[in-house]
């Protein structure tokens, strides 16, 4: 028996489809396919499924984490991208969250929570 999995992705809901491709684009993610209502994203080996789905409730409600190597240059970039500006998006400060990663949050067009992590070192029991 060999139960042997190749990924996982997610359905992340798009209220206004083009927009939130607009929106993955500015910050350099790539969709190398996309339908009328699905999209593939990918940033290098991560990636996810945008999918065409008009429900801001639900959307509100989606939360994505995606954990980075250096979150000081992520959080440089999506505030240099203009994305708050272009697509009227919220961008959280950096913040030392005591499980052990630095983070800040972004709102996707649609309202979905994104919450980008670096891992902290812990430090070894004494």
């Amino acid at each position: 028996m060999n139960l042997s999995t190749v990924e996982m992705k997610a359905f992340v809901p798009a209220v206004d489809f083009e927009s939130s491709k607009a929106f993955y684009r500015a910050l350099g993610f790539e969709i190398p396919w996309s339908s009328d209502d699905l999209a593939y994203v990918r940033f290098g080996e991560t990636s996810f499924l945008l999918r065409a789905f008009d429900d801001a409730g639900f959307a509100a409600k989606m939360q994505m984490h995606l954990l980075v190597e250096n979150v000081d240059d992520w959080h440089a970039h999506v505030v240099a991208s203009g994305v708050t500006q272009r697509f009227g998006v919220e961008v959280g400060p950096l913040v030392e969250q005591p499980w052990a990663m630095r983070d800040f949050a972004l709102f996707d067009p649609a309202g979905v929570f994104w919450r980008i992590a670096q891992n902290l070192p812990v430090a070894a029991p004494a």
